[in-house]
Parts: structure tokens; sequence; C-alpha cells
């Protein structure tokens, strides 16, 4: 005679032989919500990495209609600098800016970005970098500027664009001159 542990244990066997023979049985994991927004803010970061990059290789490469291809193309774009004209309005304006900031080079500037941090949720995000710029100006003379930039961003159809920018160097308050950002 079987005892009901024999039997029990003789089913699970065949239970394994089967599945083991057949593939398994599949089973329906239902969505993990946390996980797909984890997933999705790391693919959003990503993305915005990816366009800090291209950033930086298109300045690199001197071609501001590519630096431009970053930014929202309309007037609701806002950008505050450290030099003189220090606030723009609009893609328009700041690609006047772009401009004139590459013709005071003798050759092409270079950009460095580091120190990246990002932040997305949803359709915004933002980022802080340092930045590094090195050249030589139309006088001959090098030019070796570091800055902190922080970029606010929202993704439309699809893609993400800096929507407005902010531009800055620590000050010394005691002597009102700039402080070398080292980080």
């Amino acid at each position: 005679m079987f005892s009901q542990k024999r039997i029990a244990f003789g089913l699970l066997i065949m239970l394994f032989a089967a599945g083991q023979l057949f593939g398994g049985v599949q089973i329906k994991k239902e969505p993990d919500m946390k996980t797909d927004k984890i997933l999705a803010e790391s693919e959003d970061e990503a993305a915005i990495r990816m366009l800090e990059d291209k950033f930086a290789a298109a300045f690199n490469a001197g071609n501001i209609d590519a630096m431009m291809k970053h930014y929202i193309p309309d007037k609701s774009l806002v950008v505050f600098d450290l030099v003189p004209r220090q606030q723009y309005y609009g893609a328009d304006e700041y690609r006047k800016d772009w401009e004139e900031f590459f013709s005071h080079f003798k050759g092409r500037p270079r950009i460095t970005i580091t120190n990246l941090e990002i932040t997305a949720d949803g359709s915004l995000g933002f980022s802080h970098s340092i930045q590094q710029i090195t050249g030589t100006d139309t006088q001959g003379h090098p030019v070796d500027r570091t800055v902190r930039v922080t970029d606010g961003y929202r993704k439309i159809g699809g893609k993400w664009l800096i929507v407005q920018e902010y531009i800055s160097v620590p000050v010394d308050v005691a002597t009102g001159k700039a402080v070398k950002v080292t980080y």
C-alpha cells in the first residue's frame, strides 16, 4: 500500500518531469510600477546625459546650429548668463550670444563638462555641472574659465530640450572677485 506521502511525492516528481519536458509553466507577472518608474527615470537621465554629450561635441566643433538643437526653439527659452547682456529670452537671442561668444576666439574653444548630476521625473528634469572652457582669444591670450551650469529640461514629443539655463561663478563677497571653481 502506498502512503499519502509517497503518492504526493510521486505526483511532485511527475509534475517536475512534465515541467522539464514541456518547458515549464509560464507565470504571468503583475507589472511592477516602482521598477518601471526607476527604469523610465534612468532612461530619461541617460537621454539627458546624451544631450549634454552631444552639446559638448557640437560646441567643440564650433557648430552653433547643432548646439541650438538642444534648446527649446522658441521664445520660451530663458538663459541667465555671466556676461552682459546677462539674460536672454528666446532661442534667437541666445543664438546671437553664441555667435558673439565664438567671435572672441582664435580657432575653436573647447568645453569639458564634469560633475554632471541629473534628475528627471515625467516630462521635467534638471541638471547641474561644472563646465570648463579653454581656448585662445583673438589677441592670442589663453582663456581658461570654469563655471557652474544649471539646466532645466522639458520632454517634448519624446525629446528632452533645455528650456532654462543658469550660469554662475562663486564670488568672494568681500572683494567682489570671482573665486576659482574647484570640485
